[in-house]
């Protein structure tokens, strides 16, 4: 009772000193509702059935009030500090784009809290309408959101840790001569990764889905002076624009087959439609997603992405962008469920997409890279996962990986920061005494990775490896497999990118090590909230995300009868199968200690023979995907578009359209000319051409009687020369 009046003593004190701020009258209103409903809830306690449950619809109808407001007022924050860090961002000076976008953030992600409870808790959803958009007798779409317990759960780690990397960012970019163009750009694509979680159809969707992209290109090129980031984002965007083809697809598929692209339509028709349809739809969603989830085949863009700053990499490849195609997976599960075909291609498609990254990030050197690569093989189980159905336990390793992997990065950040921009891990060593606290945290977030017992990322990562073998499929059974291998080389390249970095021996140069330094408070806040988060959040939530009969969902995530396999996995899988990643994870651990601290002459060993020179070189080189791109599909697109532009472009087109049609009137302008000899004789042959031309086309061509109306009428001409004479 006293803390909700307290609570809405603090509203009315704010409405009454923020007349004229319309935001925060707004915000101060929001606060005012929240303690009357948490003032409903106490007293109802008190009170009989029938009027605690009209104590409850009372309580509904205010959540949906608050949710309405409270999300308004989150779009509206983040278009406004866009807008003002990027258009006034000399006015207000560095501190003030600072202040607007990280304040605004914070707000922001209070807001994300608020509406998980009020959406996710209290089950209550809410549509939001703006305006209508499209119009036409064949197509309606309007400007709507949605906010359901998928969408509320995607805010949480996309607000949270786009408000910690605003924060960390203040610090970390604070001697950079554009550093308001950066916040602007960190800004802008929060607001569009907003629009892509709460679009409530499919062109809405599709919007943010494409300012995320050139957002991620304005990041990753952000200091647009390096040749190597040039050619990184360059190389995010066309890679992009390939899943981004998918998606557009995959929209007039949606379009011709449903009539319709808002997702209660869609999802509702869904079950009736022909299996074929689903699948060649599901196919073009699939593309869409592996090309910004940085699936095989479509991966490439993001190791080399690193080249952005560091906070980039932590809001791009942590919680938002990578899974913008995961959440594409998950928000169509309606479609994916009756697509049996699509689904096996999904699951295989994680799966070698898991192994492939966790093998390649193990010979990585670039500290940054490394993780990328473990961002890539978590990616891919969760489009296993996808793939088996299990679409809750996709959102719960989601929502866990966001965490310990944004804490990860920015911990690589602080060691990079400390050690004047280096990324190299074979120039680091020996920082665990000399960066305690960044030991710490990259500590946490590591064991995190690995999913060591009781920390967040266990109790989803392995829960997704025991469904693949639940599943009791060939695919099941071979995927499972290559996850558990998987999940052995993330542990791998976890120790080893701690041991290089913090525990071996000195490599950098003195002049590094002599102006080491610790990081600041205000980048060190954000690591602690992580690393709670990372310690945390995956115990407190698992029973809400995955517990047996949890109703959190409602109808945002759609699972078929015949495809749920969490109760006989829970309670029918042999323990050995259960247990068998976590040992083979602490075996690779022990494996990779062994080999630095007792057998460290037997890396340079294997190296230097033939079979350990190719095995490295194979995995440095990332299978050799972008060698196989360059010179077997790039070279041949290039000299394909050379020829063709040869050939047509400036040969045949030019000769037929413009340069063609000049010609042709040069010429016939000449011919014509030649024709003029200034002779009088000359003329009157013309003439005379011309007229029997004329006649001859008359009698021969049209109507016979026309050539006799001629002639009869040259002879009734009058005579002028008579009747002159009178």
């Amino acid at each position: 009772m006293n803390l909700s009046m307290v609570l809405f003593l603090i509203g009315i004190l704010g409405f009454i000193l923020n007349r004229k701020n319309i935001i925060l009258m707004l915000i101060s209103i929001e606060i005012m509702l929240l303690a009357v409903t948490l003032l409903i809830i106490l007293s109802s306690f008190s009170f009989d059935d029938i009027l605690g449950q009209t104590y409850g619809i009372y309580i509904i109808a205010i959540a949906g009030a608050e949710s309405a407001i409270g999300l308004g007022i989150l779009v509206a924050y983040y278009r406004l500090r866009a807008t003002v860090a990027g258009f006034l961002g000399r006015k207000v000076g560095k501190t003030g784009s600072h202040l607007i976008t990280c304040s605004s953030l914070v707000l922001t992600a209070l807001l994300a809290l608020v509406a998980f409870y009020e959406v996710g808790l209290c089950q209550s959803p809410v549509s939001i309408k703006l305006m209508s958009w499209i119009d036409s007798e064949f197509l309606l779409v309007s400007w709507g959101f949605i906010y359901d317990s998928l969408t509320v759960s995607m805010l949480l780690p996309v607000l949270i840790v786009s408000a910690l990397v605003h924060i960390y960012s203040t610090n970390y970019m604070s001697e950079d001569p554009h550093n308001q163009r950066f916040f602007a750009y960190l800004s802008m694509f929060t607001f569009f990764m907003l629009m892509l979680v709460t679009g409530d159809n499919y062109l809405v969707m599709f919007i943010g889905w494409e300012g995320v992209g050139i957002s991620s290109y304005l990041l990753i090129n952000f200091w647009f002076t390096r040749l190597q980031a040039n050619k990184a984002a360059i190389k995010a965007l066309v890679m992009n624009r390939v899943g981004d083809w998918g998606f557009s697809i995959g929209l007039w598929a949606i379009f011709w087959t449903f009539g319709n692209l808002d997702f209660t339509t869609v999802f509702s028709l869904a079950p009736f439609i022909n299996e074929e349809l689903i699948t060649i739809i599901s196919i073009c969603l699939l593309i869409a997603a592996m090309g910004k989830s940085a699936q095989i085949g479509l991966h490439t863009w993001l190791p080399d992405a690193m080249e952005g700053p560091t906070p980039v990499s932590a809001l791009i490849h942590a919680a938002t962008m990578v899974t913008a195609g995961v959440y594409l997976l998950l928000r169509s599960s309606p479609i994916l469920e009756f697509g049996s075909t699509a689904l096996i291609i999904i699951t295989w498609v994680g799966a070698l997409t898991a192994f492939f990254a966790a093998t390649t990030g193990l010979l990585q050197n670039d500290l940054k890279r490394v993780i990328a690569y473990s961002t890539c093989s978590q990616l891919g189980l969760l489009f296993l996962i996808c793939g088996l159905s299990q679409y809750n336990v996709a959102l719960f390793h989601l929502v866990n990986h966001a965490w310990f992997k944004a804490l990860l990065f920015l911990s690589a950040g602080s060691v990079i920061h400390a050690m004047n921009d280096e990324q190299d891990l074979r120039k680091f060593g020996g920082l665990s005494r000399l960066l305690p606290f960044t030991y710490s945290m990259m500590v946490i977030g590591s064991l995190s990775l690995m999913a060591l017992p009781f920390l967040t990322g266990f109790y989803s990562k392995d829960l997704i490896i025991e469904l693949a073998y639940g599943h009791y499929s060939f695919s099941g059974n071979l995927v499972y497999w290559l996850a558990s291998v998987a999940a052995v080389f993330t542990a791998m390249y976890s120790i080893r990118s701690l041991y290089l970095t913090f525990l071996g021996y000195p490599n950098g140069s003195k002049i590094n090590y002599q102006n080491i330094h610790e990081a600041p408070l205000i980048m060190a806040i954000p690591l602690v909230v992580l690393a709670v988060f990372s310690i945390f959040f995956g115990y407190v939530t698992k029973d809400l995300f995955v517990g047996m009969g949890t109703d959190f969902y409602n109808n945002a995530l759609f699972i078929h009868p015949n495809h749920s396999i969490l109760v006989d996995t829970e309670f029918g899988l042999p323990m050995s199968m259960k247990f068998l990643p976590l040992i083979g994870s602490l075996l690779g651990t022990f494996g990779v200690l062994a080999i630095y601290w007792i057998f460290d002459s037997l890396p340079n060993q294997f190296i230097s023979t033939s079979l350990g020179r190719g095995i490295y070189r194979f995995f440095n080189q990332k299978y050799f995907f972008d060698n196989i791109y360059n010179n077997f599909i790039l070279n041949k697109l290039l000299s394909f578009g050379y020829t063709t532009n040869k050939i047509l472009d400036r040969g045949a087109i030019e000769l037929v359209g413009p340069y063609g049609l000049v010609n042709v009137f040069k010429s016939a302008s000449n011919k014509v000319t030649s024709l003029d000899s200034g002779f009088i004789p000359t003329y009157a042959m013309y003439i005379f051409s011309g007229l029997i031309l004329f006649i001859t086309l008359i009698f021969f061509v049209g109507d016979p009687r026309l050539f006799v109306l001629l002639l009869w009428a040259v002879f009734l001409l009058p005579n002028n020369t008579n009747s002159t004479q009178k």
